[in-house]
């Protein structure tokens, strides 16, 4: 006979945010932290001490208390502590494409279902980038993933070397963060993780050094195609929206769900640098050639010192 464990109606509810323990409390076991749960605690280990990465990098235990069931992936909303529901200024135009769809609508500029290489060049070129980056950009994305995602249609290639949009979930590769899953829908508690086990000065947004971290912890065996699309997607991403040498977490968020609707005018992160750009503004983000030959400048000035301080030593 098989026995289901069905908690009490009378179990207590979880305390707001405001109140939640946030620090150890059972001193005799150091791999333990605390949350709230059935009965105040978590009984098992979050951490093995024979495995240093899982102590370095703690899972984000407390999303519940601002997302409705965090592990269960949104299909149609990229969800975060910050912005539960997504971003509902235009996510409900596109209630009928995937997250991950929509973090590919931005190039399809016809609406025709199909990324074609012109299309990919235009993007990266509207959001910036140079010439040399956006044709490198445009050969790696659509000679990498036209045919897997040419696969919900046919077995027989593009030959135009298109990108399907509704097959673009065949084209999820290894060695990513996990925060799409294999259907392309948004997974929040593996966003939040992405804060929680990388954000390490707790300052709300990825530098590229975090952000390197985090692509190498989440190399897998064999796999060096998914480690040069992640340095290749996060390396792009930091170039575009860092500002002070980070990218926010409200950015990063809004990089997963960009799809947009340029006849409402409405879309998010993509969308809008292209808007800003289009009217002749330039973004106080990203990694321009100004910013690019100042920091430069600054890497020097700060090693001239530093030798200096050396010598000054000895």
């Amino acid at each position: 006979m098989q026995y289901m464990f069905c908690p009490s109606i009378d179990t207590p509810a979880p305390p707001s945010p405001s109140t939640m323990p946030i620090s150890t409390q059972d001193s005799r076991v150091s791999n333990r932290v605390s949350a709230w749960v059935v009965n105040g605690t978590i009984d098992f280990d979050l951490s093995a001490p024979q495995c240093p990465a899982t102590l370095a990098r703690q899972q984000a235990l407390h999303a519940d208390a601002f997302i409705d069931q965090p592990s269960i992936a949104r299909a149609n909303i990229a969800a975060s502590t910050q912005r539960p529901n997504g971003s509902m200024e235009y996510s409900y135009i596109h209630r009928h494409h995937t997250v991950l769809q929509q973090h590919v609508l931005y190039w399809d500029r016809d609406a025709d279902g199909k990324i074609t290489p012109l299309e990919t060049y235009l993007g990266f070129r509207d959001l910036g980038f140079g010439v040399f980056f956006s044709l490198l950009s445009m050969l790696i994305i659509n000679l990498s993933f036209s045919y897997p995602t040419r696969l919900a249609y046919s077995l027989v290639p593009d030959p135009w070397c298109r990108i399907y949009v509704n097959g673009i979930h065949k084209a999820k590769h290894g060695s990513d963060s996990g925060v799409f899953d294999n259907e392309g829908r948004f997974v929040p508690q593996a966003f939040e993780d992405l804060f929680s086990k990388w954000d390490l000065d707790r300052d709300g947004a990825l530098s590229a050094t975090e952000f390197l971290d985090m692509v190498a912890g989440h190399r897998v065996a064999g796999d060096p195609f998914g480690w040069f699309a992640a340095i290749f997607e996060f390396g792009s991403t930091w170039l575009l929206l860092q500002e002070h040498g980070s990218v926010s977490k409200e950015d990063l968020r809004r990089v997963y769900d960009v799809g947009g609707c340029v006849a409402q005018g409405l879309g998010s992160i993509f969308w809008k640098i292209r808007e800003q750009r289009q009217k002749g503004r330039r973004s106080n983000k990203g990694f321009g050639v100004g910013k690019f030959r100042k920091f430069l400048h600054d890497f020097a000035a700060r090693a001239k010192l530093g030798l200096e301080s050396v010598g000054g030593g000895n």
